[in-house]
């Protein structure tokens, strides 16, 4: 295998290339009143409230180390930054992300055992 970047070879794959998100406008032309809806409810719910946008961010990105979703990873690590968030900042959600995602699994572990 060449020295390409992991990105490189996602994009080779298809599996993290950005540029698929441009298809979500065919999901707009398709089901436009329920892509209409989720754009407006994913605006809404990351907006300035009583939680400031940068918390919301890195809130989304914890979420999204959770999920696994590179493209939420990209795209919520960017938009902490953009609202100021450090990388001691972004290292924390990671491992918050990582205890919840462990203690998930030792609580249901709970159920396996006699």
């Amino acid at each position: 295998m060449t020295n390409a970047t992991t990105t490189e070879m996602h994009q080779e794959t298809g599996l993290y290339d950005m540029t698929n998100l441009s298809k979500m406008k065919s999901l707009a032309v398709h089901a436009p009143e329920a892509m209409n809806a989720f754009v407006a409810f994913d605006k809404a719910a990351l907006a300035a409230g009583a939680i400031p946008v940068k918390y919301k961010e890195l809130m989304a990105l914890a979420v999204a180390f959770t999920t696994q979703c590179s493209y939420c990873i990209e795209l919520h690590a960017n938009k902490a930054r953009e609202q100021g968030a450090s990388d001691p900042e972004i290292a924390e959600s990671v491992l918050v992300a990582a205890a919840l995602r462990a203690g998930g699994a030792i609580t249901h572990g709970t159920h396996a055992m006699k």
